[in-house]
């Protein structure tokens, strides 16, 4: 499996009809945004050298699965807009683009207006540090729940180099570091006890369509659809404010959320 960017795919937008507290409204959903310096729209498909047109990848692709007690979330989970990250702690372009969300976070979060929602896609093809890495989040959860983790990723992604660079016996000191119990957290790596939810995470998002990291999918209501790639800080503003002020022009199909 290899890793997309953005530079290796085109994008268009999409809009749905979804239904909202209640009442039927219009939202214009960006499934994707070309990061060659400007977006593209008003077109009604999605081209990529492996497959057809949106319409046509749309009715292949499951949703992946709604926002659930199980997941780590930063934001209201009611948000109006929620973006799902799936994403590979020794991939370059996640590291960058998980600064990208924390500054999304900061300048929308506190309104509840959007959150973020941390999932796993580690691509041993290319990371082979990459799943032990996700495990070892999910231990930091085990200890300290919802902020543990998001403290353990967020020092994670410091201090990895990236493609596969980082000394995996960093992995209890990080534990320390950000206040964990490191013989507690050890003994939670060494069991793999969390390796089927990495896996079962890697699983969903490739039946959904995910092909290289970070793979997002932003979710308005009961409906969803995807965004490739590392986007830049302006692109994700644009995508927000797109999502808050319902505006837009076209419509393609946007695959259900499950």
């Amino acid at each position: 499996m290899e890793e997309n960017t953005t530079e290796q795919n085109d994008y268009q937008y999409a809009q749905e009809d979804m239904e909202v507290d209640g009442d039927k409204k219009n939202y214009t959903i960006p499934v994707a945004i070309i990061i060659a310096g400007a977006l593209i729209a008003g077109a009604l498909y999605f081209t990529n050298k492996e497959s057809g047109p949106l319409d046509q990848v749309v009715e292949k692709l499951s949703g992946v699965p709604a926002v659930n007690a199980s997941d780590h979330i930063i934001g209201n989970p009611n948000a109006k807009v929620v973006i799902v990250e799936y994403s590979d702690f020794e991939c370059p372009f996640c590291k960058d683009f998980h600064g990208v969300l924390q500054q999304i976070i900061d300048e929308y979060g506190a309104q509840g207006d959007v959150a973020w929602v941390y999932r796993h896609f580690p691509i041993a093809q290319l990371h082979s540090k990459a799943a032990k890495e996700a495990e070892a989040t999910e231990c930091a959860a085990e200890l300290g729940g919802n902020q543990g983790f998001w403290d353990y990723a967020d020092r994670l992604f410091e201090v990895t180099p990236s493609n596969n660079g980082l000394d995996l016996s960093q992995l209890p000191i990080i534990a320390a570091e950000v206040g964990l119990d490191p013989v507690a957290f050890k003994t939670c790596l060494n069991s793999g006890r969390h390796a089927d939810k990495v896996q079962a995470q890697y699983d969903e998002v490739v039946a959904a369509g995910g092909r290289g990291t970070p793979h997002n999918i932003v979710i308005v209501g009961d409906q969803q659809a995807p965004i490739e790639g590392a986007q830049p800080i302006e692109a994700m503003r644009r995508v927000v404010e797109t999502l808050l002020n319902d505006s837009g022009n076209e419509t393609v199909p946007v695959v259900p959320t499950q």
